[in-house]
């Protein structure tokens, strides 16, 4: 028996089916528009295989493990590195064994898709992975990760990616991405600039931070107008490796557009760390206002991904640093705090600020109406923990009346987890034929508008949105 049904996620009616069907097929040789996401560039420069299954599946995926840590296995179990100095577990068979014999924990999530399909499509394994089979598994996909066809190269170009963007904060050196570049493979990876780090005052370091953002602009960053020119420099930078777009996660969506008396006063402030968090705040949703003008001046898509309560336990953090799978959702006002950024730039037709929520609960109230008027605002597709079939469904079944599709920017990934990539983008494609059989057959779309939306959402509207 298949580890994947060939018409998961589709209607069970059978008309609807049948035109879903035809849909998906429409669309599932489509090349893969991968805008936005985590995978790390050194795979593709060193080209190097992949260590072992555990490496490839368990360590970085964060998915995997908080649901696991949810059931109390701890993460130095899993082979999460420790900042503490604790011992972790090193044999990646004893982590692989554990993950196997609690696969069942992932039963009806996102997670046990993206897996299934990767151990079937991509290694061609058909049995439910489980404590039995576990060395069976390990043995069968650590044996393919040691051929050439399995490298990270060899599996990119047979995944079907015709561009892949990474995340690099705003002092990267870019090696990886330059690496690539002067190689003599064909694949193209490009970077994102992430500012975070030297735009967030209460970022430990932060004055070093700009210190380091000064030499590697070679502009005065320690008065405002030296910091503005760094950080148009360091775009620059990301651009002549391959950036398209910046990206910013922002604990809230708040804005500001202070006159820029206020704003170096305030950045003088955050260099000595005299900041209040109310302060801090503020600079922050200056500093995304000022982001949104240089993206208006230099063409770069900016995305703003607000909302996540980051590391959530310290305990996590301390002993495990960030990203460790402890982030949670926040309720977010977009509305009003985008109003100033609106203000100073919202109008602009050459602008695109993509927004991204965890709040679903926004997405009639505030995202879709302010993304149906102003001509700078996209909405990104479902995120982080709604980047499922229903979160899928539910954003489609939120925005379309009020935004459209052409408002939306089809699908991104968002992963860590490389073999992830083809399963999410099956899932996103799917979920949108699944939807619009549901217009067509309710008497809301035409057949003929259907074909030419399913092509859009999954390819030609992330291409265009960023800029590809």
């Amino acid at each position: 028996m298949a580890l994947v049904h060939p018409d998961r996620l589709l209607p069970s009616e059978p008309a609807s089916l049948s035109l879903a069907q035809d849909l998906l097929v429409s669309v599932a040789n489509l090349p893969i528009i991968s805008p936005h996401g985590h995978c790390d560039p050194a795979w593709f420069a060193q080209n190097k295989r992949f260590p072992n299954p555990a490496e490839l599946f368990v360590i970085p995926d964060h998915y995997v493990f908080r649901m696991l840590a949810s059931h109390g296995i701890s993460l130095t179990e899993l082979g999460i590195k420790s900042l503490d100095g604790a011992a972790v577990q090193t044999d990646p068979r004893k982590i692989w064994q554990l993950f196997a014999e609690n696969f069942h924990l992932f039963r009806g999530t996102p997670s046990q898709l993206w897996l299934n399909h990767a151990f079937q499509e991509v290694f061609g394994l058909q049995d439910t992975l489980n404590a039995e089979n576990a060395s069976s598994y390990y043995d069968q996909i650590d044996r393919q990760l040691a051929d050439e066809k399995f490298s990270p190269r060899a599996l990119f170009d047979r995944f079907n990616i015709e561009v892949l963007a990474t995340t690099e904060g705003a002092l990267d050196t870019l090696q990886w991405h330059r690496d690539i570049a002067n190689s003599d493979w064909q694949g193209r990876v490009i970077t994102t600039y992430r500012p975070d780090s030297v735009i967030d005052p209460e970022i430990p370091d932060f004055a070093t931070n700009i210190e380091q953002l000064a030499q590697l602009s070679n502009e005065p960053a320690t008065s405002w107008k030296g910091y503005l020119a760094a950080h148009r420099n360091r775009r620059a930078f990301f651009q002549e490796h391959g950036a398209t777009a910046t990206d910013h996660g922002h604990l809230t969506a708040r804005t500001e557009n202070l006159d820029q008396a206020a704003a170096e006063a305030l950045f003088q402030k955050a260099l000595k760390g005299d900041c209040t968090s109310e302060q801090a705040d503020v600079f922050r949703g200056h500093m995304l206002t000022e982001m949104a003008k240089m993206s208006l001046d230099d063409g770069m898509t900016m995305q703003v991904h607000a909302g996540a309560y980051r590391n959530h336990s310290p305990h996590i953090m301390n002993q495990h640093g960030a990203n460790m799978g402890f982030d949670m959702p926040l309720r977010t006002n977009y509305t009003q705090a985008l109003r100033p950024l609106l203000d100073a730039v919202g109008l602009e037709k050459n602008l695109k600020v993509i927004l991204f929520t965890l709040d679903e609960s926004v997405y009639s109230r505030e995202l879709a109406p302010l993304a149906g008027v102003y001509p700078a605002l996209k909405l990104g597709p479902p995120w982080w923990f709604h980047d499922s079939f229903e979160g899928m469904r539910r954003f489609r079944e939120s925005t379309t009346e009020t935004c459209g599709f052409y408002n939306t920017v089809g699908f991104n990934d968002d992963t860590r987890a490389f073999c992830s990539i083809p399963a999410r983008h099956d899932v996103a494609r799917r979920t949108d034929s699944y939807y619009l059989a549901t217009l067509v057959r309710s008497g809301r779309l035409s057949e003929s508008d259907a074909f030419e939306v399913i092509k859009d959402l999954s390819y030609n509207l992330a291409k265009s949105a960023y800029q590809l």
